[in-house]
Formats: structure tokens, C-alpha cells, sequence
């Protein structure tokens, strides 16, 4: 009789609560600890022989940390005999790095794959893949699951649509917007970026109509928050009313929350929390926090059942 366990990193023990009370299954928590030179020790507390199990880990800073935690735990399981290993990573880490962008630099996100395939994953479930080619750097079965319908829903609830355009940080991200835009029925534009260093954007110019009308920025992520808010100035001064943005991960990189905060032309931010807030973020009232949980918790199930996982968004 096939059997479910999931067992909770220590990463992102909020949403893996939220996830197992709608999968009404025990979480499982690890024991999990440093010694004093830094090394990860891992025992599962558990029977899990013959089961199909599912980790719970999202990379969240400090990244190296979780995702050494995240190949502790899957091995610790295929030692366990564990019959499937479902890695379930609600973001990826070490996806932008996802392909040689200048000579003698590495393709990280495939070193990573191949570090959790090693250790005895057999399938992957992540949410809104940075790079969407970096599902073929891995030999087992990959799913990436959209927020796109919790983002949609608070959207067409919350926010007022009839004078809104979806806006698309740079050229890299149309193909986000567009899918945004065609749901909700509304136009498009882009800013054209010009990025200067890691993690420094300088946004140019505005592609497409703002002038007089609410914008939502959608992108994947929140890291420094650099683009967001040169972008949330630069339709400011084409002449755009309400500015909210909209994005899956909210990394928040120093000084991603002190941008944020200061920042005048934003009016709200909406986030998923498939990176948890630190306390500063909470007290943040512009940041608004929409929960994966059940979206997450359906794609578990219909994974345990051999049921279709892309008919969540069709």
C-alpha cells in the first residue's frame, strides 16, 4: 500500500506546516543540527521504508546552507530506503546561473541538479523556475508549478483594473507579462534596462503607453530590489498613476527592504512566501504576502496519485 511522509527542512517551516494541514498528513521534522565546524548532521526520526517522500526546502539565504541541508536530508532518506525522494523547492536557487554569460565561469544551476539528482532525488517540484531550461539539466522527472493563478486571483480581487497595465521590467521577462496580460485582458509595456554590474540595474526607457494609467510590474523575483525601483521611478516620469508589483520569491537582498520602504512611487508590493519575511519585511505594510501552500499541497497530491500536475493551470 503506497504510503506519504513529509518531512520539513528547516528552511521554511511555515509554509510546510500550512502544506501538511491541507494534505491533513503529519509533518515530518528532521533532527537536524551543526557541529561546531559547520558540518550538517541529519537523522530522520522516522520509519519511512517503502514510502513515497516529499522534502520541503527552499534555498533561502544563506543559500549553501540550504542546499547542503536540502542533499543531507534526500541521502539520509535513500539510506532509509525510502521507495520515492520527491525534492519539493518552492525556489531554486542558483538559477540565473544558468548558462556561461563570459568565458571561464560556471553553469551552477547544472552543478546543483546534478548534486540533488546524486543524492538520490527522484523527481523535482519547484515554483516559477528562474531560467525555464534548467528543467533539462536534470534526468528525473521536473515540475515546475506557475503562481501565476494566486497572483491572478488576488489581482482581479484587489486591484482596480480598468485603467491597469502589466509592465514587464526588461526584454527577459515579456514572456511572463504577456501570459499575465492575456488572463487579465489588459495591455503591455517594458522598460528598457540597462544593466551596469551584478545586481546594479539603471532603467532607461518606457516601451509602450503608461501615461495616465495604473501599472503592475511583474517579474520572478525581488532580489536587491535595484530594478524595481528604477523602473517604479522611470513610469513615474512617463507619467503613470498607482505602481504596485507583483513577484513569486522575494528574495530581499540587502538593501532590498530599505528600498522598498523609502521608496514613494511603489504603493504595493505583492509577494508569494516561498521565501519567508524577516521580521523587518513583516513590518513593512506596502508588502503584501500571498500564501503557495495549497497550490503546493495539490501538486504533492496529484504527484502521490500519478495525477496530471499541469492541469492546475489549464
Amino acid at each position: 500500500m503506497k504510503r506519504i511522509v513529509l518531512v520539513s527542512g528547516t528552511s521554511n517551516p511555515v509554509l510546510s506546516k500550512r502544506i501538511s494541514e491541507f494534505l491533513d498528513v503529519a509533518l515530518v521534522d528532521p533532527q537536524v543540527h551543526k557541529f561546531a565546524n559547520g558540518e550538517i548532521f541529519c537523522e530522520i526520526e522516522k520509519n519511512v521504508r517503502g514510502a513515497d517522500v516529499f522534502v520541503i526546502q527552499s534555498t533561502i539565504r544563506p543559500v549553501n546552507d540550504a542546499v547542503m541541508e536540502l542533499l543531507i536530508i534526500i541521502d539520509a532518506l535513500k539510506r532509509a530506503s525510502a521507495s520515492t525522494i520527491t525534492a519539493v523547492v518552492p525556489h531554486f536557487g542558483y538559477a540565473r546561473q544558468d548558462r556561461k554569460a563570459s568565458p571561464r565561469t560556471p553553469i551552477t544551476a547544472k552543478l546543483v541538479s546534478d548534486l540533488i539528482t546524486s543524492a538520490g532525488a527522484t523527481r523535482v517540484i519547484t515554483m516559477d523556475l528562474h531560467a525555464g531550461q534548467i528543467q533539462g539539466f536534470f534526468n528525473i522527472p521536473f515540475d515546475n508549478i506557475f503562481a501565476s493563478p494566486i497572483l491572478l486571483k488576488y489581482i482581479k480581487e484587489e486591484i482596480n483594473m480598468e485603467n491597469l497595465v502589466c509592465v514587464s521590467p526588461d526584454a527577459g521577462g515579456m514572456e511572463r507579462v504577456r501570459h499575465f496580460a492575456k488572463k487579465l485582458k489588459l495591455d503591455i509595456a517594458m522598460i528598457d534596462k540597462r544593466r551596469t554590474d551584478k545586481n546594479v540595474a539603471k532603467a532607461m526607457n518606457i516601451v509602450g503607453d503608461v501615461e495616465g494609467k495604473d501599472c503592475i510590474i511583474i517579474d520572478d523575483m525581488i532580489d536587491t530590489a535595484g530594478t524595481l525601483v528604477e523602473g517604479a521611478k522611470a513610469l513615474k516620469a512617463n507619467g503613470a498613476n498607482k505602481i504596485y508589483s507583483c513577484a513569486t520569491h522575494p528574495v530581499f537582498s540587502d538593501p532590498a527592504l530599505d528600498r522598498l520602504e523609502a521608496s514613494e512611487e511603489l504603493d504595493k508590493i505583492i509577494v508569494t512566501d516561498t521565501i519567508p519575511l524577516t521580521a523587518r519585511g513583516k513590518e513593512i505594510e506596502k508588502i503584501k504576502v500571498l500564501s503557495t501552500a495549497e497550490l503546493l499541497a495539490k501538486a504533492i497530491h496529484r504527484t502521490f496519485n500519478n495525477d496530471s500536475v499541469s492541469s492546475l493551470f489549464i
